[in-house]
């Protein structure tokens, strides 16, 4: 199927991709803070594709969806956009939501408004699930602090100094991903200065959700995230009461980078452990 085209509550435009057999269990793939749908590779979503049906979203404000001049700390907005997409593909029962990073905190704001009907089970990889000085859940690393407030800057110089900060964070210590590196580094610049800070004008805490979900999660995160502290996922697998973590020795920020062989084997164990029906 080619890229398609979804409107928001609020009229924004939703861009998604959609492949693999229309009969197959759909994942959603939501991905983080200044990236965009094909932050995935080819790696990932081809063996996922060779067995569900794959829905890869560009979030509100990234890749080639619509970018509005404000709205980005409404979480009914983000709410909106998965329901959104989902209800142009049909899905009332069975998805599986994956939130990478930020798309954690998408993920929890779409459970917090619309709950988990359509929901089968969740998986989290190195993700959030709330933001704001002193949430647990949304605990950012080393690296994060360090890239704000330059990757913020319309100057140019600037944000590429402030991007600079995250090293491999992306990548971890594979020698053969700088073509990678250079495609996310480039999807990054390529969000705008405003929209890369809206995301981060906004608080929200959702331990009362975590503690209420009646779904399998799967809680992705590496060691040496530099980005978002493992300790965010070991708050949401500790506080989500059917909730498995499976922790990534050595690995930083992109799981799906640095070994993407084995993170198709985390998600496809888990979601063919799942039993909710989906037709």
């Amino acid at each position: 199927m080619p890229i398609a085209e979804v409107l928001s509550g609020d009229g924004t435009p939703i861009v998604y991709h959609v492949s693999g057999p229309v009969d197959g269990r759909p994942i959603v793939l939501l991905h983080g803070w200044a990236a965009s749908m094909r932050c995935w590779g080819d790696d990932v979503v081809g063996p996922l594709t060779d067995r569900y049906r794959v829905i890869t979203v560009d979030l509100r404000g990234h890749g080639y969806s619509g970018a509005p001049e404000a709205g980005y700390d409404d979480p009914e907005n983000w709410a909106s956009d998965v329901a959104a997409v989902l209800a142009a593909e049909q899905i009332t029962t069975g998805a599986v939501l994956l939130g990478w990073s930020y798309g954690g905190l998408v993920v929890s704001d779409y459970l917090a408004r619309r709950g988990t009907s359509a929901v089968a089970g969740i998986v989290l990889v190195s993700a959030i699930t709330a933001i704001g000085r002193g949430r647990s859940g949304g605990r950012v690393g080393s690296a994060m602090r360090a890239a704000i407030p330059d990757v913020y800057s319309e100057k140019p110089g600037h944000a590429l100094r402030g991007f600079m900060k995250f090293g491999d964070a992306n990548t971890g210590s594979a020698t053969d991903k700088g073509a990678t590196a250079q495609l996310l580094f480039g999807i990054s610049l390529s969000t705008p200065p405003r929209v890369r800070q809206a995301l981060f004008d906004r608080t929200a805490g959702n331990d009362d959700l975590l503690r209420s979900l009646d779904v399998p999660v799967l809680v992705v995160h590496g060691t040496a995230d530099p980005v978002v502290e493992i300790s965010a996922g070991e708050y949401a697998a500790a506080t989500i009461p059917n909730a498995r973590i499976s922790v990534w020795d050595g690995a930083k920020h992109a799981p799906f980078v640095e070994d993407p062989a084995r993170f198709v084997a985390d998600v496809t164990g888990f979601v063919d452990s799942l039993v909710q029906r989906f037709h």
